[in-house]
């Protein structure tokens, strides 16, 4: 009997020592599965803000019998454009191309040489209420043609535009998530993650002329030039603790 008895004290010291050891072990594994249950959203905000700068692209073109003549032309009239252009206090003034090509004509499967065609175009920003006059302005300069046009909000109101956007964004998020556990019966207990996306910078809104419409000198009204909005877009990812 003795002997029975001390066989059943050991074995229930064995089950109390595995039980106290093991218990630790099951902690973790339910802590990770409270970390599993998470609820990713992604939001997205938008901004639309008005354009008041206008980009704009136009050069001088110049066809002529020899090159040194071109050349010259060119030149002189691009000077001309470009004097014109910081009297009016343009910004962002830089030279975006110089050409000197020959000029062929083909007949009967023939090329002949009949002279070369010069370019020199600058780019330029300035705000969009002034845009048409100068234009017709820079013609009388000189300019002979006008490549492309493209309008562009301040920088700092794409700034405040991409802050406004990550805003509505993230609000956007927290809707969509309350939206899911509040149908599921659970309560959200903490944001664990977040990323942003993005807060993209809208490209300039262009208007692109043919590369070889010429202007006139002798424009008699202002060139009407109306500019539009730029959409400012931005997204947020939150990861939700429920």
């Amino acid at each position: 009997m003795n002997h029975i008895s001390l066989l059943g004290q050991s074995y229930a010291i064995v089950l109390g020592i595995y039980s106290v050891f093991s218990m630790p072990f099951i902690a973790p594994v339910m802590a990770q599965e409270q970390i599993l249950r998470t609820l990713t959203v992604t939001g997205e905000g938008i901004e639309r803000i008005p354009t008041t700068l206008t980009e704009i692209n136009l050069g001088v073109e110049i066809q002529g019998k020899t090159a040194t003549e071109v050349q010259e032309n060119v030149a002189q009239r691009t000077s001309a454009v470009v004097n014109f252009l910081k009297s009016r206090q343009v910004e962002r003034l830089e030279t975006t191309g110089i050409q000197l090509q020959p000029n062929y004509q083909y007949d009967n499967n023939q090329r002949r040489l009949v002279g070369y065609i010069g370019t020199n175009t600058v780019s330029f920003r300035i705000k969009t209420e002034t845009v048409g006059g100068l234009l017709d302005e820079a013609v009388k300069a000189g300019a002979t043609r006008i490549d492309n046009v493209s309008f562009t909000a301040t920088e700092t109101a794409i700034s405040e535009a991409q802050k406004k956007a990550l805003k509505s964004a993230t609000l956007n998020a927290q809707q969509q998530a309350k939206a899911v556990l509040d149908t599921l019966n659970f309560q959200s207990q903490e944001i664990i993650n977040i990323a942003i996306n993005g807060a993209n910078v809208p490209q300039p809104q262009l208007i692109q002329a043919a590369p070889t419409m010429k202007t006139t000198a002798n424009v008699q009204d202002i060139t009407p030039v109306i500019g539009g909005e730029q959409t400012v877009r931005a997204s947020v990812t939150l990861q939700i603790r429920y």
